[in-house]
């Protein structure tokens, strides 16, 4: 059932972005160590903030697992509750006037 309200509720899958960021970071990893090898200072310097990036994106997503259900719910956990007063009513319809 749609509540209109789904940005504000919506769940992440916390676990497959967690596997993304670590092969993320296992090819920043190594493009920083191979341009780096290859003496190509800049692409290592673009490898390594997004290994930054990734990084910081891989803390938050550890942290919002940490924090338990709210944000990674399981099985057992039910999906949200709509509001109290339903869905928002649309008024009458518009018409558009060319």
């Amino acid at each position: 059932m749609r509540t209109g309200n789904e940005p504000v509720t919506a769940r992440s899958a916390l676990r497959a972005r967690f596997w993304l960021s670590v092969w993320g970071l296992a090819w920043a990893v190594f493009g920083t160590a191979a341009f780096a090898l290859a003496g190509r200072p800049g692409w290592a310097a673009a490898c390594g903030v997004l290994l930054l990036l990734v990084t910081a994106d891989m803390a938050v997503i550890l942290r919002h697992i940490r924090q338990g259900p709210h944000y990674q719910p399981g099985r057992n956990v039910p999906p949200y509750r709509p509001p109290d007063g339903g869905p928002p009513r649309a008024g009458p319809p518009r018409h558009r006037h060319p």
